[in-house]
Formats: structure tokens, sequence, C-alpha cells
């Protein structure tokens, strides 16, 4: 039963705080989000309005197969984005870490990896899992090039994967972490981490 599986839970470092997303996040998410932030998820809300985003990540949150997650500033408290573990399979030990995007602030600085690396640790050193699954539209070459560069192994595209809200079918590229890789995944996330001085936005 997915509800037994990776129950909600906050997940905390010293430079992000990951909390389960709820109904406060919604406004300052959408206040922070320029809409083109979505333009290579599958689905979103039509209309960009503060009414539409909630009703969109309301369905999301409350998805049996997903833990929406909202990153968190550590020592500010602030919305800086979401990444969330998607598609929970207990029974072959596996999930997928997606839905992530970031306000424009803390792009480019170690928000990405430090999430990830609480993430990736949870899923693989206390939920058990042999495989966590990262994926993304192939056109896009930002979010292929940030997972690789976390350690995600490039597992090849699926043609034709998934039809998308505007109509428009899409490739999806896929990567994985699996539990032999994750001690070296581990070390270059801290080092990654490390490389940025812990920046923040």
């Amino acid at each position: 039963m997915t509800d037994d599986f990776a129950p909600p839970m906050t997940l905390r470092s010293d430079l992000v705080v990951l909390v389960p997303m709820a109904a406060g996040h919604i406004e300052p998410l959408f206040a922070g989000t320029p809409p083109e932030t979505f333009r290579y998820f599958i689905s979103w809300p039509r209309e960009w309005t503060l009414e539409s985003f909630a009703e969109y990540f309301t369905c999301f949150m409350h998805n049996p197969k997903v833990r929406a997650h909202v990153v968190l500033d550590a020592a500010t408290g602030a919305v800086l984005g979401s990444s969330s573990y998607l598609d929970l399979d207990p029974a072959n030990r596996a999930l997928e870490i997606g839905g992530t995007w970031y306000l424009p602030a803390a792009r480019g600085t170690a928000v990405n990896s430090a999430s990830k690396l609480l993430l990736l640790e949870r899923a693989i050193e206390s939920l058990g899992c042999e495989r966590v699954t990262l994926k993304c539209d192939a056109r896009n070459a930002h979010s292929r090039a940030a997972i690789a560069a976390i350690g995600g192994t490039f597992e090849g595209i699926l043609r034709k994967h998934r039809v998308m809200q505007d109509g428009f079918v899409r490739d999806t590229a896929y990567f994985s972490v699996i539990r032999e890789e994750w001690p070296k995944v581990k070390d270059r996330l801290r080092s990654r981490i490390a490389a940025r001085g812990g920046a923040r936005p």
C-alpha cells in the first residue's frame, strides 16, 4: 500500500528544509513562479490565476502515489520551490523524484543539490529503495543537464511517451540512481554543495 510507503515527513539540512506541501504554501509558490516554469510539465494550471494554481496543486497533494514537498530556506523559512516523490512503487522498492521547480532566485545555487541529497538519502537509506527514477521532457536541455550533474545515469529516451496538455506528444528522457551507485552520487552531491559554499539564493 502506498499509504504506508514514504509517509509525509520533514527533511532538514543546514541549507534547505523540505516540508510536506500544504494549502498555505500555494500562494507564495504562485507569487514567485513565472508561468513559463511549467513549459515542459505534462500538465499545468490552464489559466495562470491563483485559483487555478491552487486547484491544480490541491489535486497533486492528494494523489495517493505522490508525496509533495515544498523546499524552504533553512535560515529564513522562505519558499524556494518544490521537489517531490512520485510514482511510489513499494512492491518494487522504487519511486521517482520529480515535480521539481524552483523560484528564479534559487536557480543556479546549491538548493537543488541539497534538496536531491535529502530526497535520495531518505529514499535509498531509509525507505530501502533499489531504484530512484528521474525523468523530464527530452526537449528540456536544462533539466537533462541538471539531472546528469547530480549523478543521474542516463538510460535513454522513451519516444512518443506522453501526451501533454497542449496536445504535443513528447519524448521522455529517463535517468536513474540505483542503490549500488548511491555512495558515489552522495559524495558528488556533497561536493557540489561545498563547491557552491552552501550558497543560498
